[in-house]
Order: structure tokens, then sequence, then C-alpha cells
């Protein structure tokens, strides 16, 4: 019965082939089918939403940094559409597998890392040693500094992970009990029900936001090092 629970989580297989393949594609797909030359209102509540976005997005960064603008708004538009497809019913969520965010968040946070070191290797390098620090506390600071450093894509992977899983398990659990009561104590099912719908909107607003934060991290260490 607890394993049934987690599930959800495994890649489904059609046919032996992964599920995780054109889920990952939809978006190409959409892009390509979509007919986003022509100006509506769609498209332009889609082109204010996002240039508001961007801007907030960039705020934080100087004008060297404003040249990983495409970049990052893509990898934000990528997690947006996949953490809010997967919360339709018989989908799949490739960002619930840690696998996932790690091949995302590892090459993000390495290319912030060697833009750093081209760009500006002393103060990169300087950040490993805060300035002041005591001659015996030195060794010490720096290892703390270095292990803080390399756990940083750590931290973006399994955040993403961990809140998405989270809220898709809390989901199953609750519309476990809606099915289980529905038959025996109506109005407490239906009540379920409806935190049932709060959660739902409550997922949608943290694959929102974690999206949001995945990315708005990113920047912050790019900030770092330029």
């Amino acid at each position: 019965m607890i394993l049934n629970f987690f599930d959800q989580f495994n890649i489904p297989n059609l046919f032996f082939i992964p599920l995780l393949i054109p889920a990952l594609l939809l978006p190409i797909m959409l892009w390509f089918t979509t007919t986003r030359f022509i100006q509506n209102r769609y498209s332009t509540i889609q082109s204010a939403l996002l240039s508001t976005v961007t801007k907030q997005m960039m705020m934080p960064i100087s004008t060297k940094g404003h040249k990983w603008t495409g970049t990052l708004m893509t990898l934000l538009l990528l997690l947006v559409m996949i953490n809010t497809l997967g919360l339709l019913p018989y989908t799949f969520t490739p960002t619930t597998q840690l696998s996932m965010n790690m091949a995302l968040a590892l090459p993000a946070w390495l290319m912030t890392i060697l833009t750093g070191l081209r760009n500006q290797p002393t103060m990169t390098l300087g950040h490993l040693l805060p300035e002041g620090t005591p001659t015996p506390l030195i060794p010490m600071l720096v290892l703390i500094e270095t292990t803080s450093l390399f756990i940083r894509p750590i931290a973006l992977g399994v955040r993403l992970t961990a809140n998405l899983t989270a809220g898709h398990l809390l989901i199953q659990l609750t519309s476990t009990a809606v099915i289980s009561l529905i038959s025996t104590m109506p109005l407490t099912a239906s009540m379920t029900f409806i935190v049932l719908i709060l959660l739902t909107c409550l997922e949608m607003a943290v694959a929102l936001i974690q999206a949001y934060v995945f990315v708005l991290l990113l920047t912050l260490y790019l900030q770092e090092n330029i």
C-alpha cells in the first residue's frame, strides 16, 4: 500500500519506451505547432508577463551578466512548463527525479564558476576566504567555504526535487482519502475534496515558485562571478 504511493515517481514506460522523452520534447512540439507569429491577446499578455519576469530576474545582475538573459529565461520557461504540465492527470513530472534536476543544476552552476575563473579569477578565489580572517582560522574557513561552494548544485537539485515530490505525494494521499471515504462518509469526502482542490492550487503555485527560485539562485551565483 505504501509503495503504491511512490509509484507515481517511477518513470513510466509505453512499449518499452520511457515517457520521460516525450515529456521533455513537449515544449519543443508546442513551439512548432503553435501560431506564435500571429499577434493576439494571448501572445501580448504572454510577452508582457515574460518581459516583467525578465526585468525582475535580471535586476540584481550587473550589465555584464545581461548576456545570460536568454539562457536563464529559457531555463525558467522550461522548468515552469515541466512543473505545471506534470500536475495534469495521467502525466509524469520529470523534475521529481533527482537525476533530472542535477543534470540541470550542475552545468548551470559550473557555468557561473567558469565565468568567474575566466573574467576575474582573483575575486572568484577570494570568495573562499573572507577578508580579515584570523590566521589560525584560515584553513578551516577555506574548507568550509569550499564545501559550501560545491554543495550549491546539490542544494539546487534537492530543493526542486523535494518540494515537487512532497506536493505530489500529499495530493495523492488526499485523493486516496477522498476515494476511500466517498462511499461511507460523503460529507467528509466532500470536505476532503475541497482540501484537495486547495492543495492542487497550492502545488501549482509551488511549481511556479520553485522554477523562479531555481533560476533566481543561479542569477545570484552568476553575480558573484562577473
